[in-house]
């Protein structure tokens, strides 16, 4: 991503192949490719085992692709491509049997110990 892809400091477009193209930081399992205030867009794209810690802020994942199980909050879900997944900050979490094709795009977002739970979104 350029400043002529995000056509503005309002406007940001990122896709899979830019992303991929992007060196991982040394022991690293993303990348930042952009900030704004409390958001964080980051490619996240583990191999082998995923060993993340629970993150400060709310998160959501979308699976570019791959599939396999997540694991958060005591529940085992399947994912697969375009799936989004949310998980509340603090939340011990993790992808497993994801193969080497597992890549998704990751939001952080909100204040250090995550967003008020409000609204009637079952799942949230």
């Amino acid at each position: 991503m350029d400043e002529a892809d995000r056509g503005g400091r309002d406007f940001l477009r990122a896709t899979a192949a830019e992303a991929r193209a992007r060196e991982l930081p040394p022991g690293e399992l993303s990348v930042i490719l952009a900030t704004r205030g409390t958001l964080s867009l980051e490619y996240y794209a583990p191999r082998g085992t995923d060993v993340q810690e629970p993150h400060e802020q709310d998160e959501i994942y979308v699976v570019i692709a791959g599939s396999g199980t997540f694991v958060c909050g005591g529940r085992n879900v399947p994912f697969g491509p375009h799936d989004v997944l949310f998980v509340p900050a603090r939340m011990p979490h993790r992808f497993e049997g994801f193969g080497d094709d597992f890549e998704a795009w990751v939001i952080f977002y909100g204040p250090r110990g995550g967003e008020a739970r409000s609204g009637s979104a079952e799942n949230l």
